[in-house]
């Protein structure tokens, strides 16, 4: 028997019911539609806000260092530029492929940067982000990004770049991070630099690199020689005050001052201060002359014995001449008790008063900031006159002697030291300080101590070197350290017509089987300069001429000493 199902009757949709839901899901499309349009207008009006201030911040930052205009020095030669650079950096957080492989991989394609312990080290930082190179050429961004990492990234960044690495690297100076001047010509310059209206030209500074170079590398080679802790230079126009050469080691990169420390940092030249020895003997000489208490060759003091002033005993080297000594002599033989007894009749008011002339009691001329003020007697006894007249006593920077001998020699005149190029004919008027007679007779007594006395070592054959050596113990706290000198050479050449003042220091040099054991100047400093005169003489434009020399015919009657005695050992 069949049973039947009844089924229900399926109800057909009339055209008007139809119609009815056809428009109401129109209705909801739009309305879907309209919220995913007004969500993604949100999202993007949001970007574009974003985009718009960090894009604006980043375009200030870009435009403040892309117009910082370049650093040349004074032949042209690049020293600062401001480039297009790629940038390498990576999150830390965000690696996906075993970190020790990669850094195995980067240190293979940035030997430079670091070994592979150094770049798993920025690659687990606990930090958003790290740099892993900067000033990154094309070719080594293609080939890190080869390695797949998807957490290193790459970016177009415009940087300073200080193409001759280290070379006058505390003249320059660096920048900080938001790319101002922090040190250097970079700050003095800061504003020059990153003025549009200035910026497009060229600063050209008074350093030659070529001088710089030759200078740098007889100071290093002088500084490993003899396991100097530190060691300065500066070569010296003496007509214009220009620094064409001014070394402080040890050195450091600005293109990565990062890793330098405060030693590195610190400009010798003209931060530093010394007692800087038997150097200021000149200048106490050329006071006696030009203030009339000596007034002939002929006359001589008593370096027979110890001087003893009160409790202090004044001793000069041992065996130096014990004789009466003219004033060529006391500097040929570098006599301290000779000089003690000519600086007790200047006196300490006429002492002070050229000490003053040439800035030992105001810190060093120049546009630099990073000075160091000297250290000045408190109190001028009878005693401090003396050892002062000998560089003791009295603590300043090489610049200080550098443009004191620039005065000696020049005729005169002391001018403040630049490190911009200046032209010949615009140079400063600077101060007389000794007159044209007393600044000849200087020419011809520092000569002398390079013919014959202590900075025979020093010669450059054909450039008719003339200075002064100079070896004081290190000052430190309370007194001074006796195992520890600073020894320095003070120079000028050609001296019948001087141009350039070379100045070498080395502190804390020690002595060697080559030179007997001895530290002093004579030894270490004054072939440096000699080495370096030698190199540059001819790129300064002073041609070598073995017949051809100051006269000095006139004081050399007046002299005791034998032509073929031994070298004084002096300082």
């Amino acid at each position: 028997m069949t049973t039947l199902v009844a089924r229900p009757v399926q109800q057909r949709n009339t055209p008007k019911q139809r119609h009815a839901l056809v428009a109401t899901s129109h209705t909801r499309l739009m309305m879907l539609l309209l919220l995913f349009g007004v969500a993604v207008l949100v999202v993007i009006g949001r970007l574009s806000m974003l985009a718009a201030f960090a894009g604006s911040e980043a375009r200030t930052a870009v435009a403040t260092l892309a117009a910082r205009g370049d650093i040349v020095d004074r032949n042209g030669s690049p020293l600062a530029r401001t480039i297009d650079a790629w940038t390498i950096g990576v999150h830390p957080r965000k690696l996906m492929g075993d970190k020790m492989e990669l850094a195995s991989r980067l240190a293979a394609l940035m030997p430079d940067r670091g070994d592979q312990a150094w770049f798993y080290g920025q690659l687990t930082k606990d930090v958003n982000f790290t740099y892993l190179q900067q000033r990154a050429s094309p070719a080594l961004v293609e080939q890190v990004n080869a390695l797949g990492e998807p957490a290193i990234v790459f970016a177009r960044e415009t940087q300073r770049l200080y193409p001759q690495s280290t070379m006058a690297a505390h003249a320059l100076g660096f920048l900080s991070t938001d790319g101002h001047g922090m040190s250097g010509m970079e700050r003095v310059l800061d504003e020059r630099l990153t003025n549009p209206a200035t910026a497009g030209k060229p600063v050209a500074l008074s350093i030659d690199t070529r001088v710089q170079a030759a200078m740098e590398s007889e100071l290093g080679r002088s500084m490993t020689t003899f396991s100097a802790r530190g060691a300065g230079g500066i070569v010296l126009d003496v007509a214009t005050g220009e620094v064409i050469a001014m070394v402080s080691l040890p050195t450091f990169n600005p293109n990565r001052v990062g890793m330098a420390g405060s030693e590195q940092l610190r400009n010798i030249t003209t931060q530093s201060v010394f007692e800087l020895g038997s150097t200021f003997k000149p200048i106490t000489m050329a006071t006696a002359m030009d203030t009339g208490v000596v007034t002939s060759f002929q006359r001589r003091f008593d370096a027979t014995h110890p001087l003893k002033v009160g409790r202090y005993t004044i001793h000069d080297e041992r065996g130096d001449p014990k004789r009466w000594l003219n004033m060529a002599e006391t500097l040929i033989y570098s006599s301290n008790i000779a000089t003690a007894r000519v600086a007790d009749e200047v006196g300490p008011e006429r002492m002070q008063t050229m000490f003053r002339k040439l800035g030992f009691d105001t810190k060093p001329d120049i546009e630099l900031r990073e000075k160091g003020r000297p250290l000045w007697p408190k109190y001028w006894a009878r005693t401090t006159t003396m050892t002062t007249a000998y560089g003791h006593g009295i603590a300043v920077t090489p610049l200080h002697l550098a443009s004191a001998y620039a005065a000696l020699v020049n005729g005169g005149i002391w001018r403040p030291a630049t490190l911009l190029k200046i032209d010949p004919s615009h140079a400063p008027v600077g101060r007389r300080v000794i007159s044209e007679q007393t600044s000849a007779r200087m020419r011809q007594m520092l000569r002398l101590i390079v013919q014959r006395g202590t900075g025979r070592r020093g010669e450059a054959p054909g450039y008719r070197v003339g200075g002064k050596t100079g070896t004081a113990e290190a000052a430190v706290a309370g007194g001074y350290d006796r195992s520890r000198n600073v020894a320095t050479f003070a120079t000028a050449f050609p001296m019948d017509a001087p141009r350039y003042v070379v100045l070498a220091m080395l502190d804390s040099p020690l002595g060697t089987k080559e030179t007997g054991g001895w530290k002093t100047a004579a030894y270490n400093a004054a072939p440096a300069v000699g080495r370096t005169i030698s190199r540059v003489g001819a790129i300064l434009g002073v041609m070598p001429d073995e017949n051809r020399d100051i006269d000095v015919s006139d004081i050399v009657p007046t002299l005791w000493d034998d032509p073929s005695r031994r070298m004084p050992t002096g300082q």
